[in-house]
């Protein structure tokens, strides 16, 4: 399929965007992409693709932007339940330590997707995917965290393998047993740490191989906060799993700095994630490395709280930037990039063009697949959207909508 006639095509082109590089979009006036096989095979201004390929079945964009699938680099996308209760108490002035304090937070959501059977946790998990497909999103990563047993962090991994298996929308899986520590352990969490590394990892890591053979191993996450677990902890986690050959993710510095920004630098880590309140000389490790810093403004706006990451800062640095959702039950139930886009161009101070960027090719780099994903480059995966605007800068201009018009995934309109 030639699609044609788009106001503006843009290819993201040129792997991730470092710095000030941010934003660079690879725009095409009346752009045209050459889809074959599930792959980009060209992309040019119309005129010349369309006398290129004459014979191939086509399809009019109408003067509208067509533009990589949006990757959505963090989500929780497996919970049963709600938190629609705590929501109210935060209207009322009590914060999320104190709510957590109550039995309330992730805990909370534990309880309730403990007890539901998988094939409940996969249809209301189902329900958000197409949702977030609706809204542009062509891959996300998807963590497990609300069972913290054994048992039910393996039954959160099935459930991602089956929707990722039933796509359309492709999850890269996260296991996140250290999420928070289960109220089995609350008295005494370093045992359920040293429970993590010397049975749970090693079992994960075989069932794995068994349940999904040939895929790489799923990303290992951390969150290393003083409500969860410490820097000691957190390290103690992620050196195991590195051992183990996962790769590695952290949420660290939404609340307050334990390190972790510098531990993920240390380390390797794919991506750092949250980092609200990163101080200056970890922000600086994180710019000469290749640890992509994650934003998630849905969750200050979520929490109605006024520190947001200092994007800005990290761009100045040198570093690499993508925007992420968030999606959870608690903070931010919310499974729009456009809407993440429009609140990092308000409170990241990011222009419409980096956000993009960040929502993309850099997103792609966040959970190690800019090699295939993120951008309209020949050879790379055809997962693209077409926006009902004549102008990309209508993505943060715009929000409270859904500007996406088509959505093709593997070379196949699913949207």
């Amino acid at each position: 399929m030639l699609i044609h006639s788009a106001s503006q095509l843009l290819t993201l082109a040129g792997g991730p965007q470092r710095g000030h590089e941010l934003g660079r979009l690879g725009l095409i006036e009346d752009g045209a992409v050459l889809v074959r096989g599930g792959l980009i095979e060209a992309v040019g201004p119309s005129a010349v693709l369309r006398a290129a390929y004459p014979n191939e079945d086509l399809w009019d964009a109408g003067g509208r932007v067509v533009m990589p699938g949006f990757v959505d680099p963090h989500t929780h996308l497996v919970w049963a339940g709600d938190r629609a209760q705590e929501f109210e108490w935060r209207t009322q002035g009590k914060t999320y330590t104190e709510i957590a304090a109550a039995g309330g937070g992730i805990l909370a959501t534990v309880r309730a997707t403990r007890e539901a059977p998988l094939e409940t946790l996969i249809e209301q998990a189902r329900q958000r995917a197409w949702t977030m497909l609706r809204h542009g999103t062509t891959t996300a990563e998807a963590k497990t965290g609300y069972g913290l047993t054994p048992e039910s962090e393996l039954r959160l991994l099935e459930a991602i393998l089956q929707l990722n298996q039933e796509g359309p929308l492709e999850l890269v899986p996260t296991y996140l047993a250290a999420h928070d520590v289960p109220p089995e352990f609350r008295s005494d969490p370093q045992t359920y740490v040293d429970q993590l590394c010397t049975e749970m990892l090693p079992a994960v890591r075989q069932w794995w191989q068994t349940h999904a053979p040939g895929r790489p191993l799923p990303f290992v996450d951390v969150f290393c906060e003083r409500i969860a677990f410490d820097l000691a902890q957190s390290r103690q986690i992620l050196v195991r799993a590195r051992e183990l050959g996962f790769g590695l993710k952290i949420h660290a510095d939404e609340f307050e700095s334990l390190g972790g920004a510098r531990l993920a630098v240390e380390l390797g880590a794919t991506s750092a994630d949250h980092l609200v309140k990163t101080p200056p000389e970890d922000i600086q490790a994180l710019a000469v490395s290749g640890t992509v810093a994650v934003a998630l403004p849905c969750t200050p706006f979520g929490l109605a709280q006024p520190e947001y990451t200092p994007a800005r800062a990290i761009l100045d640095a040198g570093g690499l930037l993508a925007l992420a959702t968030d999606l959870n039950p608690g903070t931010a139930w919310c499974e729009s990039m456009p809407f993440v886009i429009a609140l990092a161009c308000r409170y990241l101070k990011l222009t419409p063009a980096e956000a993009i960027a960040a929502a993309t090719i850099n997103a792609a780099a966040a959970i190690g697949a800019a090699d295939r994903l993120g951008s309209l480059e020949p050879g790379k995966q055809a997962d693209l959207i077409v926006l009902d605007v004549p102008d990309y800068r209508h993505l943060g201009y715009r929000f409270g909508t859904n500007p996406v018009l088509r959505v093709m995934k593997r070379g196949r309109w699913v949207v």
